[in-house]
């Protein structure tokens, strides 16, 4: 098989420290996989740098930033949050992923423990998997009943809303997989002795309920793609393209570059 034919600028990559990097880190060398690994890590890290400015605008102006991530499992949630705290202050941001709820929050109203994680002035939250696991994993699961559902899906416009009028940006990412990536990353994980702790007892049915939770996400993005906090949807079969369009998406829409004087 021929080589592939390589240009100045892709060689120079090749030849950097990340495309070093990337050469020498298989046992088999694959140019052109190494020089996409290359230009990937280099627009990550352009979008990162961009990051840092806007959680440092976020900090001066005392904003207050929540980051949905959802997604069924292993569509890379917790992957694209890490590439967007990677180098961002520790001190003015958290990722919260809430456990199972006690006894004590079962009985309060159901948003009252995730009003509890929301941010402070000058803070970024980012949330695997948030209230919307009552849209979705519990009604699937059978974790709620069909009124608890019912009346979750007809206060959460309302809730959202109300988070939005009180200053904070909301922004909703939901991480779409195929059900053949699922499969595949489900089998990568068992086989890998630092990730198999990954596996819950809802990924191993993931697979057989896949049509029920497509039946409840679409009746999430049909009745809570309200127009102050629209879904905004990422094709994840591909981890580095999405977790570039999730972090390009954020950079779009959170308005980090003008003052406050400014009119958005």
């Amino acid at each position: 098989m021929s080589k592939p034919k390589l240009n100045k600028k892709e060689v120079a990559l090749l030849n950097s420290k990340l495309g070093l990097h990337a050469l020498l880190k298989n046992k088999k060398v694959d140019l052109l996989k190494s020089l996409g690994e290359v230009e990937y890590n280099l627009e990550l890290q352009k979008r990162q740098e961009e990051l840092i400015k806007l959680q440092a605008w976020a900090i001066a102006n005392d904003e207050k930033i929540v980051i949905i991530c959802e997604g069924r499992d292993a569509a890379g949630k917790g992957g694209a949050i890490r590439r967007f705290t990677q180098y961002i202050n520790p001190r003015h941001y958290r990722i919260v992923a809430l456990n199972v709820p006690t006894d004590d929050e079962r009985k309060q109203w159901f948003f009252q423990r995730y009003i509890n994680q929301l941010p402070k002035p000058g803070e970024i939250v980012f949330f695997d998997r948030s209230w919307y696991n009552r849209a979705v994993v519990e009604p699937v699961n059978n974790f709620c009943t069909e009124s608890e559902y019912e009346i979750f899906m007809s206060q959460v416009n309302d809730f959202e809303k109300m988070i939005i009028q009180s200053g904070t940006h909301l922004i909703k990412l939901y991480f779409s997989i195929s059900k053949e990536e699922q499969a595949k990353r489900f089998k990568d994980i068992k086989k890998d002795p630092l990730k198999r702790w990954k596996m819950t007892a809802v990924d191993e049915r993931a697979q057989d309920l896949w049509d029920e939770y497509s039946k409840y996400k679409e009746q999430m993005f049909e009745k809570t793609n309200a127009g102050l906090a629209p879904w905004t949807i990422i094709s994840a079969d591909k981890k580095p393209s999405a977790r570039l369009k999730a972090i390009s998406h954020v950079l779009k829409t959170i308005p980090y570059h003008k003052t406050r004087d400014e009119p958005e």
